[in-house]
């Protein structure tokens, strides 16, 4: 297999190009419901389950929205992500706030707003308490070090920085218990994009049996636990994607097997997953400007890394289809590029593709997840718009493209104009 499915055709994409000119973003709104509800049903089967959408992963509010209304919670780490909770009218519990090297005015905000506040760090704990006071539920980010290997993006656990240790989470609670804290929860995110199923089945069973010793050893009794998210998408035609019915089942078993039989056998349990949720679902379309050819052949495009960044920091794959040749034999092989002063703004190397003209439109796939979150203006790019497949067909815009007088919205020309008098 060596293609992949899109929602829409050439002929539309032309017609929507008309209002929108490349680059944009499409959402598909139907498919991405659908994929939610599938996971949802899956990891039901746990304990008091709940999925806090990682707003990080994409953070556009209407987004948001659409998941909010089905089913999810959200998982902030800023200020803004907080706003965004806060204008959807999420507050309370439905929010988990995991963040790190925290401002206290974001520590504020979350608490404010009733947010689960997962500590990443243990000197948060006086941080939080001498500032605000603790609040009545508070969760620890458990780094398991050397216990656990991590994977390509997120790295050997012991270089993270992020969590408490084993000993710091164990000296943690008995500082929050004698504080008079009297709820608490249990966090870790180790991996990113991860496909190997057994990895999110293990994790399960190092933070149950963690809960356990949490309990044994300092008679608090962990609430929930979240297991983080990681879970990856199959980026690559031929790669297969997490069977969530299998994990969510495994991690049952586990749950079973550890914490039913024990005191803490009421224990909810969390994910915070985003990229498995939207990622699938989002394209960055693209027409190409120029056809560059010198050592190699380079198909210059009206996107780049500022756009979409993972294959130029990550070396991250993205399908790539050229719409109205999908069927082309490709027989041609291209370095796909933007327009940056940076030679790794490249979206593909050495790709197979059917012979690419000037005017084509690209598609790039699974852009629904650290695509246009993670955007940037460098060289003075601009942010492209994002659109919403609707289930009835039509598209709508939650997001205009940004202006150059957008991206001079934070300088004061006639500033400029006295300071050059100096």
């Amino acid at each position: 297999m060596n293609s992949k499915n899109i929602p829409f055709d050439l002929e539309k994409i032309k017609s929507i190009s008309k209002d929108h000119p490349t680059p944009f973003y499409v959402y598909d709104e139907k498919a991405m419901l659908e994929n939610l509800e599938k996971f949802l049903e899956s990891f039901n089967v746990l304990n008091g389950f709940k999925e806090f959408f990682a707003v990080k992963v994409n953070p556009n509010p209407f987004i948001n929205k659409l998941l909010v209304d089905n089913g999810c919670g959200l998982d902030c780490s800023s200020m803004a992500e907080l706003v965004v909770a806060e204008k959807l009218g999420v507050t309370g519990e439905n929010i988990m706030f995991s963040s790190n090297d925290t401002p206290l005015e974001e520590y504020q905000k979350a608490i404010e707003m009733g947010a689960i506040i997962n500590l990443d760090d243990f000197s948060h704990i006086d941080f939080i308490d001498k500032n605000l006071g603790l609040p009545n539920l508070v969760c620890f980010r458990f780094n398991p070090g050397s216990e656990r290997k991590g994977n390509v993006i997120i790295g050997d656990p012991k270089e993270s920085k992020f969590g408490f240790t084993r000993e710091q989470i164990l000296e943690g609670y008995k500082i929050l218990k004698e504080k008079g804290v009297e709820r608490f929860g249990l966090h870790t995110m180790i991996i990113s994009n991860e496909l190997d199923e057994s990895f999110f089945i293990e994790t399960a069973r190092m933070i149950f049996s963690l809960a356990l010793e949490v309990y044994e050893k300092t008679g608090v009794k962990i609430e929930f636990v979240n297991l983080g998210g990681g879970i990856g998408i199959p980026y690559k035609p031929e790669d297969k994607g997490i069977r969530f019915e299998h994990v969510a089942n495994e991690i049952k078993k586990l749950y079973d097997e550890i914490i039913s039989p024990s005191p803490l056998k009421s224990i909810k349990i969390f994910l915070e997953c985003g990229r498995v949720i939207t990622g699938p679902f989002g394209y960055l379309v693209t027409k190409v400007n120029h056809l560059k050819n010198t050592y190699k052949d380079y198909v210059g495009t009206d996107a780049s890394m500022a756009n979409l960044m993972r294959p130029g920091i990550y070396g991250a794959y993205h399908h790539i289809t050229v719409l109205g040749k999908e069927n082309d034999e490709k027989n041609n092989t291209y370095d796909i590029t933007g327009s940056l002063c940076e030679n790794n703004d490249k979206f593909a190397i050495d790709r197979p593709l059917p012979q690419i003209d000037v005017g084509d439109i690209l598609v790039i796939h699974d852009a629904g997840a650290h695509s246009h979150s993670m955007g940037f203006n460098y060289n003075g790019k601009l942010r492209s718009s994002e659109l919403l497949l609707q289930e009835d067909g039509s598209f709508f815009e939650i997001r205009r493209a940004e202006t150059i007088k957008d991206y001079f919205s934070t300088i004061d020309f006639n500033k400029l104009q006295d300071f050059m008098k100096k």
